[in-house]
């Protein structure tokens, strides 16, 4: 994916917001369904494979019946997440959850769905046995520490909180076994947003010495291993995407090195991408409504780091363009900002862009459609300085849209407070 492509024209846009004002988020169903059938013709090389898709990335069941209808499980950190793939009919061996210093209730709700529990931490084992059971089928979340570099997002595995480390692992395996498990997996999840395929590769690479090790050692045969997520998506035009078929055959070959002499040749694959399935097929759709100039210019939009965090929080780049100027020069230099009382609610930093017409200059002012925001997009908004979060819409592959999830109101913020007994609070 080297371009930067927006399913409709301005003319459409015009038209849909009309029924569905500005700010809101647009996913291609098409797009989506599309990506999710080459990951999994790429990945039929293995004697089993299952992608679990990270609800965190877009936490919408719209879009999960989506994925559970293309062959997708799902991957869950939280109740809520739990009850989302409940909702999209995503249950069972399907489902795996993934979490850390985890409550009761949500080892209960994972094991009621019958989901795989992925343990995060070698205590969390007689946790585990006391709040819910020890199921039959149990993951291991494996850290490997300074044996594997992590990159700037999800920083250094020796320096993260997540996982068992080599030593607990094996304790670990051998503790569950004593208490009644039976069929074991092993994960780990040791990078975010990395393109390098080699990177990926070398992942599962470790985690198959490892699968064989275990074999060895403690006479437990894994069922499947988890590679996690990570994988990236080309944020800036030019980047190069993953190649899933090249990605797969990489990893077949470690696979078919590695664990076909241990006799691990039926052990079956598995991964939780969440922004490489559904990132590049989501944009968020904002109008230009002020422009400022002083020692740099700004353009003031709609839409602000409460509907978009990641520019803010990582620095990271989002394309922008502009709908019926994206062949006109890039003539303006400017920073693109929200109205959120923090200075980093930019969502580009002395940005090349075209000439934007702005509201309060006159007319509806352009439309900026941020792109690449279908994964920890709407996921990570917020509702500081009581901004309230856009909603989302689903062009379906007809080419008509409807609405998955409505804007916010002011009665939404407030519904979680205890008016009544305000209302007797003080005088």
């Amino acid at each position: 994916m080297n371009g930067k492509r927006f399913p409709l024209s301005r003319e459409q846009l015009e038209a849909l917001s009309r029924r569905f004002p500005t700010p809101f988020y647009l996913y291609d169903e098409e797009g989506i369904r599309e990506n999710a059938r080459r990951i999994l013709r790429a990945f039929a090389c293995f004697p089993s494979y299952k992608e679990h898709f990270a609800v965190k990335a877009l936490p919408n069941p719209f879009i999960l019946k989506i994925l559970a209808a293309e062959g997708f499980g799902a991957d869950c950190s939280s109740y809520p997440e739990l009850l989302l793939a409940d909702m999209a009919g995503i249950q069972g061996e399907d489902l795996m959850f993934t979490s850390n210093e985890t409550p009761a209730l949500e080892y209960q709700k994972a094991r009621s769905l019958g989901a795989v529990v992925n343990l995060d931490d070698f205590t969390h084992i007689d946790y585990l046995e006391k709040q819910a059971g020890i199921p039959k089928l149990i993951s291991c979340r494996y850290n490997p520490g300074p044996l594997k570099g992590g990159n700037a997002i999800i920083g250094k595995p020796e320096e993260a909180k997540y996982g068992f480390t080599r030593e607990q692992l094996f304790q670990g395996y051998a503790l569950l076994r004593d208490k009644g498990a039976e069929r074991f997996a092993l994960h780990t999840m040791v990078a975010s947003n990395e393109l390098r395929e080699e990177y990926h590769i070398e992942t599962a690479r470790i985690l198959f010495v490892l699968a064989a090790e275990i074999k060895e050692k403690l006479g437990i045969t894994l069922e499947f291993i988890n590679t996690g997520g990570g994988v990236g998506i080309p944020y800036r035009p030019g980047e190069a995407a993953v190649d899933y078929a090249s990605l797969a055959a990489g990893i077949r070959h470690a696979y078919d090195a590695i664990l076909q002499p241990a006799g691990l040749g039926n052990l079956g694959l598995r991964t939780e991408w969440g922004r490489t399935v559904t990132g590049p097929y989501g944009w968020l759709v904002c109008r230009a409504v002020h422009r400022k100039r002083i020692y740099r210019e700004y353009i003031g939009l709609d839409a602000c780091m409460a509907d978009l965090m990641r520019p803010g929080l990582y620095g990271a780049y989002h394309h922008i363009t502009i709908p019926g100027k994206e062949d006109d020069p890039a003539t303006e230099t400017c920073d693109v900002a929200g109205s959120l009382c923090e200075n980093n609610d930019k969502f580009a930093i002395q940005r090349k862009l075209p000439k934007i017409a702005v509201a309060a200059e006159g007319g509806t002012g352009d439309f900026v459609v941020i792109h690449d925001v279908g994964a920890h997009g709407r996921a990570m908004g917020f509702n500081y300085n009581g901004k309230l979060r856009c909603g989302e819409l689903l062009l379906r592959p007809g080419g008509s849209v409807i609405q998955i999830r409505r804007p916010e109101t002011p009665e939404d913020y407030f519904a979680t407070l205890e008016q009544e007994t305000f209302k007797d609070f003080l005088p």
